[in-house]
């Protein structure tokens, strides 16, 4: 029986046989295998490469098929990802532009050489010379500091006191209504404790004498009032958080209250301490509504004082003290930032 030509055979395998190099004198694997034993064992040998040839290839087309399908989808999922968050990402570059490109935009106009503050006539720093030069607003930005020192200062011990009394003695009488009356300044108009407090120095002067006249210290106290609320909130949740094993084991080895207060409690709250003393500071800093209640004649503050020019006009004056002031509250943040940071791995 005389066999086809291979040529003639278009089997499924053909195209990968091509591939592996079979050609018309190589005869077919598919029929049984004739001739003398060394022909066969050689046609066996080949056809065992050539179906091994056509697995590997087969698995290497698979794994290379799967890997490839795998990676398209990865990269189509992070795209698609990356497509869902952009409206967050603009919603976001557009909350910062709208807080701080305005300060930015008064920090290059104080070195403006023109008085008006929204036409640019060219780089100058006049105004800072000027500004030296203004003995009125550096009186009332010199109050204003004294003031919010003072304020801060104070406040930051009566809240700190206020914070452990409310964490550290659990509930006792009248309770409730020293939270409330410590709460309330947080949530009160600023014009009713401006009010409120100006009735009470009026009643207090006619009755005791006592203060003389609204300035330095009814300001100063009217600060004190509201500001020792926010560092009393701030100190409690530190202190509520804090582990007391140090201060139980300190008293554990014989160490009396207040030395265990003094150098284990302070030192762990500190972060908050400094925290509540720079917003107790900043607030009465910012205040205008309060201080204008309670100031009188010759106790002009800084915000007043500003407010007061604004109406009038904008000076070029007030973005050199806004760029002043920027610069060191920054300063200040940067400062603060680097006295609480702590060692990665430390326990706070």
């Amino acid at each position: 029986m005389s066999e086809a030509p291979v040529g003639a055979r278009q089997g499924p395998g053909s195209s990968l046989d091509s591939g592996l190099g079979r050609g018309p004198g190589m005869d077919s694997c598919a029929g049984p295998v004739a001739g003398s034993s060394g022909e066969g064992l050689g046609r066996r040998s080949q056809c065992a490469g050539l179906s091994n040839a056509k697995a590997s290839g087969s698995s290497n087309a698979k794994a290379s098929g799967s890997s490839n399908g795998k990676a398209s989808g990865e990269r189509l999922g992070k795209d698609s990802g990356h497509g869902r968050h952009w409206p967050l990402y603009s919603l976001l570059a557009f909350g910062y532009a709208f807080l701080y490109l305005p300060v930015l935009l008064l920090i290059i106009y104080s070195f403006n050489e023109s008085r008006l503050v929204t036409v640019w006539a060219g780089f100058s720093t006049k105004w800072y010379g000027e500004l030296l030069r203004n003995q009125q607003l550096l009186d009332a930005a010199w109050l204003s500091v004294r003031i919010a020192a003072v304020n801060a200062s104070i406040a930051l011990v009566l809240g700190t006191l206020a914070a452990n009394a409310l964490v550290r003695h659990g509930r006792f009488r009248g309770r409730m209504g020293f939270e409330l009356l410590l709460t309330a300044p947080l949530v009160m108009p600023d014009v009713i404790i401006g009010l409120s407090l100006l009735l009470l120095f009026v009643a207090l002067q006619q009755s005791l004498g006592w203060p003389p006249g609204r300035g330095f210290t009814t300001i100063s106290i009217a600060h004190i009032t509201f500001s020792m609320a926010y560092v009393a909130v701030i100190v409690r949740a530190r202190l509520a958080r804090m582990d007391r094993s140090l201060e139980e084991a300190a008293m554990d080895l014989g160490a009396r209250p207040l030395k265990v207060y003094l150098s284990i409690t302070l030192p762990l709250i500190a972060p908050a301490l400094l925290a509540g003393w720079l917003l107790a500071f900043t607030l009465s800093l910012d205040d205008l509504v309060i201080a204008s209640f309670v100031s009188g004649p010759g106790s002009t503050t800084l915000p007043m004082l500003v407010y007061a020019s604004v109406r009038m006009g904008v000076s070029p004056q007030i973005n050199a003290l806004a760029t002043i002031i920027v610069a060191l509250v920054s300063l200040a943040v940067v400062i603060a930032g680097l006295t609480m940071r702590r060692p990665r791995g430390e326990r706070p």
